[in-house]
């Protein structure tokens, strides 16, 4: 296509699209604005960020709990970003439904996507079907108040397993261990807090494959279950096993050892006779245990009874192999907390092995193994669900360089002009939502948080709200574009 302008000028600036606005798809944009070409004047820049969700933030928002106040400060960073004016949002809206490929190729010269991982990793043994198996990334959903989960979750278990030795697991076991009473200072959704208060939970074990030093999670995670008010944390000395790579690990990474110490010490403080744990609720760390099958009983037949793992040893490299010894674990509810996956996108190339988008250092590729020019992923639709939220910054440099490269052969947009795509929106009457809409749902929410907390509480608990956090999407769609007040 000829144009009369060149690309990158003030009048025809580089038009990005960026699909999510998750940390990955927030660095992104927030890269590409600071680019040494954007801040010489070389190029001028573009950039519109869309999400299926009415709400901004991605992860932070919907896939960490609740009461991690550290990690949700993130959001005071990418607010700086989107605050600043120079990057559009456009919430509720669907790629793949609302808006498709074509139409992005239309209005934009690229497209990064950095829609994430949502969904659960297989775990493919015998029982995995039955009521009261649950995916632990469902679970955070829910607590998180995603407004595309059902509002209810069913906790009627006594006795609970968790799989996985990552934050996530511990975030599920902690959520799940902790009394509801103890959330209210955070922005958990009312909703989550009935479920949770009604919860007859005794008794939540974790379970990982290998030993202490082959953890998967951060000592903050680890630490902040020994914060939970009224829970006992238990260890079992049979699974404390440290082989030679374990040795090097915990003498070689700060992490390891600190963590290595804190559950060393943790069992060493451990009274011998556990009838002196006086909690209501008690979690269980247990190390050296792959499962092996969920099952059902005669008396609930088709649900959840209990669970059989194989006793695994270290082989000497870190790794673990089974010994041929299982144990029965009896509880009436098992959680997956082994891993995320990513879900494929329309008209993109996927690698279902990898739960990837097929790239190449953030270039998409087609069937052949070829870049396809303009197309572009960052975050864990790039690498996989791996690594802290902070790595997601240099992972998203790697993909802007690799874009900025390319931009004298990327396939120019026909119809660049800011606001052709918002006419596009409205033509399909999408409801579509704006970072000034974002405000006005920030200020509900917190709104809400100051008016339990000057009526003298929440649920009868005289404590501080900051937030209450709105769920139905149609509430938060209303909120964003007109300002009403919901009934929540």
């Amino acid at each position: 296509m000829s144009i009369s302008t060149p690309v990158g000028s003030a009048d025809r600036p580089l038009r990005v699209a960026v699909i999510g606005s998750g940390p990955a798809g927030v660095y992104a944009a927030d890269i590409l604005t600071k680019s040494e070409a954007v801040k010489s004047g070389e190029l001028n820049v573009s950039i519109d960020l869309f999400d299926r969700y009415p709400a901004p933030y991605g992860l932070i928002r919907y896939g960490v709990a609740p009461d991690h106040p550290r990690i949700k400060g993130i959001v005071n960073a990418l607010h700086k970003v989107l605050d600043r004016g120079d990057i559009r949002f456009f919430g509720n809206v669907d790629y793949g439904t609302d808006i498709s490929i074509e139409d992005l190729r239309k209005h934009y010269d690229a497209i990064i996507f950095a829609t994430g991982a949502i969904k659960d990793a297989d775990l493919n043994i015998p029982g995995i079907e039955l009521e009261g198996s649950f995916g632990g990334a469902d679970f955070v959903s829910w607590f998180d108040g995603h407004p595309d989960v059902p509002r209810e979750w069913p906790l009627d278990a006594k006795e609970i397993a968790v799989l996985g030795n990552g934050n996530v697991a511990l975030d599920v076991a902690r959520m799940l261990s902790k009394h509801a009473d103890d959330l209210l200072v955070t922005e958990i959704p009312d909703n989550v807090y009935a479920g949770l208060k009604n919860s007859p939970v005794t008794d939540v074990h974790v379970f990982g494959r290998r030993g202490p030093a082959q953890v998967k999670f951060t000592p903050l995670e680890l630490r902040e279950l020994s914060h939970s008010k009224d829970v006992d944390i238990i260890l079992y000395a049979e699974d404390f096993e440290f082989d030679e790579e374990s040795d090097r690990q915990i003498q070689t990474n700060n992490q390891i050892k600190t963590m290595v110490g804190t559950l060393t010490n943790w069992i060493a403080e451990q009274p011998e006779d556990l009838s002196e744990l006086t909690a209501s609720r008690r979690l269980h760390l247990h190390f050296l245990h792959s499962p092996v099958e969920i099952v059902d009983s005669a008396e609930t037949p088709g649900k959840v009874a209990g669970i059989k793992f194989e006793r695994t040893e270290l082989d000497g490299t870190g790794n673990a192999r089974g010994t041929g010894e299982f144990i029965d674990y009896p509880v009436q509810a098992v959680y997956r907390a082994i891993g995320y996956f990513g879900s494929a996108l329309p008209d993109v190339e996927f690698d279902h092995k990898k739960g990837v988008v097929t790239n190449d250092g953030g270039r998409v590729l087609d069937a052949d193994g070829q870049h396809v020019p303009g197309l572009y992923a960052t975050g864990w639709i790039k690498r996989g669900p791996i690594g802290l939220i902070g790595h997601t910054k240099g992972d998203a440099l790697e993909t802007v360089t690799y874009l900025l490269e390319d931009r004298e052969n990327l396939p120019l947009a026909e119809v660049p002009a800011a606001d052709a795509v918002v006419d596009l929106l409205d033509g399909r009457g999408v409801k579509f939502t704006s970072w000034e809409g974002w405000l006005a749902l920030d200020a509900h929410e917190l709104a809400l948080g100051a008016a339990a907390t000057e009526a003298g509480g929440s649920h009868g608990v005289e404590v501080k709200r900051e937030r209450v956090k709105v769920v139905p999407r149609e509430d938060m769609v209303n909120i964003s574009r007109d300002g009403v007040s919901a009934q929540v």
